[in-house]
């Protein structure tokens, strides 16, 4: 019987593997909420515990040893040391109750405190004697980003300033990533790293909710206008991230080598529901280049698969996440305008590791009867599993409050379809 690993890496050399690949919880975008984590524990007869929030901005929650076997699950993630929020996101763990009244375990530098509108605050690296980045709303279960920009002079620009965040390497992150990525191989599983630096305008990261006092443009709004008034000064940004990129990467690939099999590159988002968020001769001109001088390193380098990370209507971009050297594309928003799975698979199957759209989570998991999750889950392994090239799981994160019929429904006819 063939290993975790050995069926992912048949799968994303486009050979039919022996059984589908499955993936819960390795990314920050193929996760699942902490709340439904429990649940599906409770459901399983684990042992009722705290369960661990792994990535605090958005809640998602550990697939533990136990819950990973439940699962069947092929492919685990090897942890950064800091979170979103710029924290040591590892033990020492403390017990936190959420407004939803679970009991969560989290870093000790959760540190938050309840505005006067009884929203949750959170801080950058914790550290509470500098202004809130980020809130969780008294209703929400997850935080969304507190926009800190100072006043943008465009004379006094300095790409530098969007910069903050992206450092060369230490010795003591290059330790720490060797270790993780030696126990997460000793699995047995496939592995998957985001290594950190390679954001490219991911607009969950511009806001710079980890630094203390973000400089240069971090309001998502003016961000977006910046990629079309100021072109100049994002590639400058570009460039100078792509230059340490792939120095660190040169750096961690020393270290890691091939204790990965994937690396999570990019996570900025393309599409809405409708359309592309620009014109194709813009991705060309501003994007193209630096995914595929990062692409290029990683594949004349080493032996891991790029994975890309788009939201939306992203079908017109296919051949060029193509062209720019991605083997993976991941969620697979199957229920937005042009991601007709048949037509995916046909057109870009061959190319294209597809890595999600195993059911849609805006409309059918939360919200269907359990012999329809069934019925979707089904086909859509039916069409995306041909010959390889598809690593199962949901479009995007698994909410909080999705039915737990509904995810056994999803669960079982998985299981159904790899016997």
């Amino acid at each position: 019987m063939k290993t975790s690993r050995e069926l992912f890496k048949q799968t994303v050399s486009h050979q039919q593997p022996d059984r589908m690949v499955i993936d819960f919880g390795s990314t920050a975008v193929t996760g699942i909420h902490v709340l439904t984590v429990e649940n599906l524990r409770k459901h399983f007869g684990l042992e009722q515990k705290p369960v661990r929030v792994i990535e605090p901005f958005q809640m998602l929650g550990e697939v533990d040893e136990e819950l990973l076997e439940m699962l069947t699950i092929d492919v685990i993630s090897a942890l950064g040391e800091d979170n979103m929020f710029g924290f040591n996101n590892n033990a020492p763990f403390k017990e936190f109750e959420t407004f939803w009244g679970q009991t969560v375990l989290v870093p000790e530098n959760f540190n938050t405190k309840i505005d006067e509108e009884g929203d949750l605050l959170m801080f950058p690296a914790g550290d509470m004697s500098v202004p809130a980045s980020a809130k969780m709303p008294q209703a929400s279960y997850f935080f969304d980003a507190i926009i800190r920009q100072e006043s943008v002079e465009d004379d006094k620009l300095d790409p530098e300033n969007n910069l903050q965040e992206f450092e060369l390497i230490t010795e003591s992150e290059l330790k720490y990533w060797k270790e993780t990525t030696e126990k997460a191989r000793a699995t047995g599983k496939a592995v998957i790293a985001s290594l950190g630096g390679t954001a490219l305008g991911d607009i969950a990261l511009v806001p710079g909710m980890q630094l203390r006092a973000p400089k240069g443009i971090r309001d998502v709004t003016e961000w977006y206008m910046s990629t079309i008034m100021r072109p100049d000064y994002i590639k400058s940004v570009f460039d100078k991230q792509i230059e340490l990129a792939i120095e660190n990467h040169k750096r961690l690939y020393e270290v890691i080598g091939d204790n990965i099999d994937a690396v999570f590159t990019c996570g900025t988002d393309f599409g809405t529901q409708d359309s592309t968020f620009c014109a194709p001769e813009q991705f060309d001109d501003m994007w193209f280049p630096y995914y595929r001088r990062l692409n290029d390193w990683i594949h004349e380098n080493t032996n891991w698969k790029t994975f890309k990370h788009s939201c939306g209507a992203v079908e017109p971009f296919m051949p060029k996440f193509i062209e720019a050297g991605f083997d993976i594309i991941n969620p697979v928003q199957i229920n937005a305008t042009g991601m007709d799975p048949a037509h995916l698979k046909k057109e870009y199957g061959k190319d294209l590791v597809f890595w999600g759209g195993g059911i849609d989570t805006q409309k059918t998991l939360p919200y269907a009867k359990p012999e329809v999750v069934r019925d979707e889950t089904l086909r859509l392994c039916e069409i995306f599993s041909k010959d390889g090239g598809f690593v199962f799981n949901t479009v995007h994160n698994v909410q909080a409050n999705v039915p737990v019929e509904n995810l056994v429904a999803m669960l079982d006819a998985v299981k159904e379809f790899n016997q």
